[in-house]
């Protein structure tokens, strides 16, 4: 892969970019829960989504919940579907020998004679890959995995429920049928990548994606914004969805800066939806009418999607999705605040007495316009 920037409207007759018959003919079918009518891509209710499966990992946090199940492992996704989820988000990556694996760093970090190495993911072979950590067969030990921290810290990666590292194909055959897929295509933030090694990438995702979905909803996503276009013009079953910071942070390309930029590309590129950092959107509340009016979907994500009261303010703004981490907690208050409640009080004719159930918070619209004009000062 070369440092060269190739954007794909650059690239003439890109929608014969693949070859394989199975994905032409695959794009003919929809998935269930989502519609692609005449109006764009729909969600049809508001969607709590599993980061990593059951929640992602954070292995020098104080609460456990962050270090209970492996991310991006069968055990996390099919914990995460004994709740009520529609989705699971996880990432994917492509071994130099072209096998599509669900892993979220893009080094690999191990200790051999005492010093700590890395290696990237996609430099590996499956099987060298499928060495670390634990293993599938018995008795054999793995290499040891380590994990770097966000300031720098090198962490031992220790759980309390373990799992060998898994393929796309091993998801897609082992998680419950009724959970969707949200795959993040992973890229390296620091590396400019040719139209042809993501051509390769996204080929190769898309033959296991046609083999083996089945009637399951799958949803794409990516931050690397030729990779959306690129999958979007290679099929047209699944939703394609741009993931964007929002703003909060700054990069090279100026298409991933801004809720406006990843806006402008849905819209050139035919994309289905954004999915943003939810900080970018309490900091920016008025662009989420002008996406809605443009027919896109919007999701996020971010450690605010772990407070109830952020979820739910999201949700009537007229966000249609969250991705979460602590999925036990998010599931039981989205059904407690949306849940059609009409009144606080019910009569049980049966028993003749009055039941007091749980109402959702309510807010006047003026309340909620001063809502969304306090939040943004509050999380800068």
């Amino acid at each position: 892969m070369a440092l060269k920037a190739v954007h794909v409207s650059e690239v003439p007759n890109l929608d014969q970019i693949h070859e394989n018959a199975s994905i032409a003919l695959y794009s003919n079918r929809l998935p269930q829960g989502v519609d692609m009518g005449k109006g764009g891509f729909k969600i049809p209710k508001f969607t709590v989504i599993g980061h990593r499966g059951h929640g992602m990992n954070m292995l020098n946090s104080g609460d456990r919940r962050m270090k209970a199940y492996k991310e991006n492992s069968i055990s996390s996704f099919n914990t995460a579907a004994a709740f009520p989820l529609d989705f699971v988000e996880f990432d994917v990556q492509v071994t130099k020998d072209g096998f599509p694996v669900i892993f979220h760093d893009n080094f690999i970090l191990s200790q051999q004679n005492g010093t700590i190495f890395e290696k990237r993911v996609t430099e590996l072979s499956l099987c060298e890959f499928l060495e670390y950590g634990p293993q599938r067969q018995t008795g054999k030990t793995g290499k040891s995995l380590y994990r770097k921290t966000k300031d720098g810290k090198i962490v031992s990666w220790d759980v309390e429920i373990d799992e060998p590292s898994c393929t796309l194909e091993e998801a897609f055959k082992q998680v419950n049928p009724r959970l969707g897929f949200n795959i993040e295509l992973k890229f390296d933030d620091y590396i400019v990548y040719e139209q042809d090694y993501l051509v390769h990438v996204l080929q190769t995702i898309l033959q296991v994606v046609s083999e083996h979905a089945n009637e399951r909803p799958v949803i794409f996503s990516t931050f690397q914004p030729d990779a959306a276009l690129i999958v979007k013009k290679m099929q047209s079953t699944f939703p394609v969805f741009f993931l964007t910071n929002g703003g909060t942070e700054k990069y090279y390309d100026v298409r991933r800066n801004s809720l406006e930029e990843a806006h402008k590309l849905c819209l050139e590129g035919g994309l289905e939806g954004i999915v943003s950092e939810v900080k970018g959107i309490f900091r920016n509340p008025s662009v989420v009418s002008k996406i809605k009016e443009s027919n896109l979907s919007l999701l996020t994500y971010g450690k605010l999607n772990n407070v109830a009261e952020a979820v739910y303010m999201q949700y009537l703004m007229g966000i249609e999705g969250v991705i979460v981490d602590f999925v036990e907690e998010i599931t039981e208050a989205v059904y407690d605040m949306i849940s059609p409640k009409t009144e606080d009080m019910i009569m049980d004719e049966e028993l003749d007495k009055v039941e007091v159930i749980k109402a959702k918070p309510r807010f006047t619209q003026r309340e909620l316009s001063f809502l969304l004009k306090l939040i943004p000062e509050l999380i800068q």
